[in-house]
Order: C-alpha cells, then sequence, then structure tokens
C-alpha cells in the first residue's frame, strides 16, 4: 500500500478518529504490512504480543481455541491491549480469508500517544465500547 492508501484508510479507523492529520500521517509512514493467507494464524494465545494490527483487507476471527470471540473485517483492530501493554497473548487471531494486515509496536504506538491527546481518546473510547459490550449484567 501507498502512504496514501494507508492514510485513508486510518481515518475510517475507530481508534484513530480523534488523532490529527500530521499524527495519521505519522503513523501511515510507520506501520508495516503484513500479508496472511486464509487459515493462517497471526497471533497466538500466550504468546507474547506487543504490537496492535489494523485489518487493511479481508477477515480474521479472534477465538480461544475452537470458541469463536470475534470476526473482524476492514478498518478494525485487534491487539491494543498488546500494545499498550505487552503481555501474553489473551486470544488466537487467524485468517479468515487473504488478508493485509498493518502492524504497529508497542513504543512506536507510545511515542505517537506522548504527542497526541486526540490518539489517547479514540484508544480509551475503543477500549471502553469493548468493555461495555463483555460486561454482563449480575444476577439477581
Amino acid at each position: 500500500m501507498i502512504t496514501l492508501e494507508k492514510l485513508m484508510l486510518l481515518h475510517d479507523v475507530a481508534i484513530f478518529r480523534h488523532a490529527s492529520d500530521e499524527i495519521l500521517l505519522e503513523l501511515a509512514y510507520v506501520l508495516t504490512e503484513q500479508y496472511v493467507v486464509a487459515d493462517e494464524p497471526i497471533v497466538t494465545k500466550g504468546e507474547f504480543g506487543a504490537d496492535m494490527y489494523i485489518v487493511a483487507r479481508g477477515k480474521v476471527r479472534m477465538h480461544d481455541g475452537d470458541v469463536d470471540i470475534a470476526e473482524l473485517s476492514e478498518h478494525e483492530v485487534f491487539g491494543e491491549i498488546a500494545a499498550l501493554c505487552p503481555k501474553a497473548r489473551t486470544a488466537s487471531v487467524t485468517a479468515i480469508e487473504n488478508s493485509l494486515l498493518l502492524k504497529i509496536n508497542h513504543e512506536v504506538l507510545y511515542d505517537i500517544m506522548a504527542r497526541n491527546i486526540g490518539l489517547v481518546k479514540g484508544i480509551i473510547e475503543v477500549l471502553c465500547q469493548r468493555t461495555h459490550i463483555t460486561m454482563k449484567p449480575l444476577s439477581t
């Protein structure tokens, strides 16, 4: 992907909705591409991780063994927790179809976050939404 394509894609990623154009352009330059084929594992539960991924093209599934957790498609992210706090992965992610992923590591993400509150705000919003979705009401 050329930098302009990456920049346009970043505009449509929820986690970056409050980031300035300057920050998005900087991100577009540092994102690395990873091509995966259908059924190829991308991350494995229990392995150390420090990268966040953006699905640029294709579709992936987040799962714990045979139990599907989520299906993610274009403009969605995964691995944001590992990029914020590098540790063992809590789920596996496998390509459903041939996909193009954009990857950013912990150090680069933190450097950019330190200089842009809009990016921090977008990350907090996405994490809050995911927490809200996974919360279950207490039994009465």
